[in-house]
């Protein structure tokens, strides 16, 4: 049996744009973990104590295996919210790490 796949995404945006991502963001979340069966966690964090001007939110999630990771990024849910958070952020990135049994 494969591990479980965790991806890390960093945004960092302008404040004035940090209502409207986190309105979506948390739709595509709760989405996410309605109709993907292969998608386990998917939380939404704010980091503490970052400067007002450029938060930063963090996405923690936790897929079954690679095959559920890119199930979900072929879902219109997800390209919807991918193509919105564009032209609101600044800056992403991307981590991936195995879960240990």
């Amino acid at each position: 049996m494969s591990r479980q796949l965790v991806i890390l995404v960093e945004f960092r945006l302008p404040a004035t744009n940090l209502p409207r991502f986190l309105e979506l963001v948390t739709a595509n979340a709760r989405q996410s973990l309605a109709v993907e069966p292969g998608c386990r966690r998917f939380d939404v964090a704010l980091e503490q104590g970052r400067p007002e001007g450029e938060p930063l939110v963090l996405l923690y999630e936790i897929y079954d295996d690679e095959a559920a990771f890119q199930a979900h990024l072929a879902l219109e849910h997800v390209k919807s919210f991918l193509a919105a958070a564009r032209t609101l952020v600044t800056a992403q990135s991307v981590r991936r790490f195995d879960l240990p049994a």
